[in-house]
């Protein structure tokens, strides 16, 4: 029901926005619309992703694991694809995710729910640090560390994640 609704009611209603838009102020100023919601869009999310990025990098250099700095990652990335695609909803939805407080509210529901799965056992999480022999140990005392975060699903062994 999901996949009907995101492939095609979403763009059904997309198109009947632009036609009505295109009505109201006509094709090349619609049009114009357009581009500049795509180009103003790609400009903040790549401005704000390499923001996160540089957060990541901070967190991971502290020996912190960077889980909502990931998830604000997640929602830039599809707000720019969500600003690149042409239409007046997807253009709502991509700016609404590139505004500060509404990330926040989201990445505090999924850390909450994964937090709710890890509780539950339905998500095993091991965190090893590689490069020194005391996980719990200050990273920066040891040199450079790479941690990893394996997530598996209890149901599945095999399908195994791990992120560098």
């Amino acid at each position: 029901m999901r996949l009907i609704l995101l492939f095609v009611v979403v763009p059904a209603v997309e198109l009947a926005l632009l036609i009505e838009i295109g009505s109201r102020i006509g094709t090349p100023a619609t049009l114009g619309l357009i581009v500049a919601t795509g180009l103003l869009g790609a400009t903040l999310a790549r401005r704000q992703g390499l923001q996160v990025l540089g957060q990541v990098q901070s967190e991971v250099a502290e020996g912190r694991i960077p889980a909502g700095s990931l998830v604000d990652g997640l929602l830039i990335l599809i707000a720019g694809a969500l600003l690149v695609t042409p239409g007046v909803l997807t253009d709502a939805v991509g700016f609404l995710c590139l505004t500060p407080v509404f990330r926040s509210m989201i990445t505090r529901e999924v850390l909450r729910r994964l937090e709710r799965a890890i509780i539950e056992q339905r998500v095993n999480v091991a965190v090893r640090m590689s490069g020194y022999d005391d996980p719990l140990a200050n990273p920066k005392a040891h040199g450079e560390a790479s941690p990893e975060i394996d997530v598996t699903p209890d149901s599945e062994e095999t399908s195994r994640r791990t992120l560098h």
